[in-house]
């Protein structure tokens, strides 16, 4: 996984009044649980905007106070209205304990299905993985070139050694689906090879009639 360092301070004082003065000085308040005692501690919000806006998960090399510690962000709230960030939980990661983390899915190649007319059904962006950090990648790729229209990729055919995903084994994560328009390129293939049949069976059996000949009937006399 990815590295982000950010340095923050520790705080002392955990009370509203000065939760809401941290606030109003643009600095977001934090917590570090999981290890021997939990930590409170602050940073200016600027300092976790490669953090949270983005699609990557990060390990985050915390220095507080010149203490450093390696966890990974587990919860952050927004404000309802201005979206500003409120709060973020961190959990400690300790070596040789698993973590449970939201690794991005990333798609390549396009579908056979859509090139065909279908549509791509991206269900998991995103799925909640658990592990070792040393064993957990920094995003789950999917090749899905080889989806045809009505073909699915489920969790249960995903394998990452060592990691375990949080999620029921047969829930979608990218397929393709029918379109109105959609049309099979094995119909197609079909359909054109039985025109080639139908036709050459045609010419072979037309053949040319000669013209019956009508005998003279006898002149009456």
């Amino acid at each position: 996984m990815k590295t982000l360092a950010i340095s923050v301070k520790s705080r002392e004082n955990v009370g509203k009044s000065n939760t809401r003065a941290l606030r109003n000085q643009g600095n977001v308040p934090c917590v570090l649980y999981g290890g021997e005692k939990q930590v409170t501690f602050y940073a200016h919000e600027n300092d976790f905007r490669k953090l949270v806006y983005t699609s990557d998960t990060f390990v985050v090399e915390l220095d507080i106070d010149g203490s450093k510690v390696k966890a990974i962000m587990q919860d952050i709230q927004f404000h309802p209205v201005t979206d500003k960030i409120l709060h973020i939980d961190f959990l400690e990661v300790i070596e040789g304990k698993p973590v449970t983390v939201a690794l991005p899915v990333i798609l390549e190649g396009v579908a056979a299905g859509v090139r065909n007319g279908g549509n791509l059904m991206f269900r998991r962006p995103k799925i909640i993985t658990k592990g070792l950090v040393t064993n957990l990648p920094d995003a789950i790729t999917l090749n899905i070139e080889h989806l045809k229209i009505g073909m699915f990729t489920y969790i249960k055919d995903i394998v990452i050694e060592g990691c375990e995903f949080i999620a029921p084994s047969n829930s979608v994560v990218v397929g393709v689906k029918t379109a109105r328009a959609a049309i099979e390129e094995e119909e197609e293939e079909e359909a054109e090879g039985t025109e080639g049949v139908e036709g050459g069976d045609a010419s072979a059996e037309t053949t040319e009639t000669p013209p019956t000949e009508t005998a003279e009937a006898p002149s009456a006399e």
